[in-house]
């Protein structure tokens, strides 16, 4: 009992543990704030590769369409709706059913 009431009193020991309860609840940069930090590092690294993958997508994609001229025929006639002098072109769209 006498060891453990000297272990209290000892002023390193209070400073020690005043130091770390208030690095970790009450500072700028505690550990609730580090987790979130963290949380939003995770989110912006997935979007990022996702970001990459979409942009060599569109690489490959421009770099089909400035050499391949059936690539131009095809995204003419899909986005633009054009169509040779024989074509006729039909545009679908969906209509969603109403529910009761």
């Amino acid at each position: 009992m006498e060891r453990f009431l000297t272990l209290i009193r000892n002023k390193y020991l209070i400073a020690g543990l005043a130091f770390v309860v208030w690095m970790c609840f009450f500072d700028r940069y505690d550990v609730s704030t580090q987790m979130a930090y963290q949380q939003e590092k995770n989110k912006l690294e997935t979007e990022k590769a996702f970001y990459e993958t979409e942009i060599g997508q569109m690489e490959k994609s421009i770099q089909n369409a400035q050499y391949n001229s059936s690539e131009i025929a095809r995204i003419a006639r899909e986005r633009y709706k054009m169509k040779k002098d024989n074509e006729d072109v039909y545009v679908i769209q969906e209509v969603e059913a109403k529910e009761n």
